[in-house]
């Protein structure tokens, strides 16, 4: 069975379920951080389903890889920022927690597929 479009790949989403939960726990934030902390965790969450759809349009498995690290790339940036999140009281232990655990997944699920490619 071979996968025909990337909203069948269970790490896009996975990836879209990320969005989901960063834009609720940003919702919360500061309105001084709208601009700032807000705007970059989005940016950043929206671009690893993104890089993986991107990367699979490009029907080249060097390109595909290339756009998947980028999308790796995304998780650790969202990852310092939801660590800086935690530090800055905007996020509790238990939001931090989930958070990372479903980063961890995707970056696991990441590399797995850039294996198998």
């Amino acid at each position: 069975m071979s996968i025909e479009t990337y909203r069948e790949l269970k790490v896009w989403q996975k990836g879209i379920a990320l969005v989901k939960q960063i834009y609720d726990v940003t919702r919360k934030f500061p309105k001084e951080e709208t601009y700032g902390l807000v705007s970059q965790m989005r940016r950043a969450a929206v671009s690893v389903p993104s890089n993986i759809a991107e990367g699979f349009k490009r029907f080249h498995n060097k390109e595909y890889k290339q756009y998947l690290y980028m999308s790796m790339g995304s998780c650790a940036e969202l990852e310092t920022q939801i660590t800086i999140s935690k530090e800055l009281k905007f996020l509790t232990d238990n939001e931090e927690t989930d958070l990372l655990e479903r980063l961890d997944h995707i970056g696991r699920m990441l590399s797995n597929l850039i294996k198998k490619l």
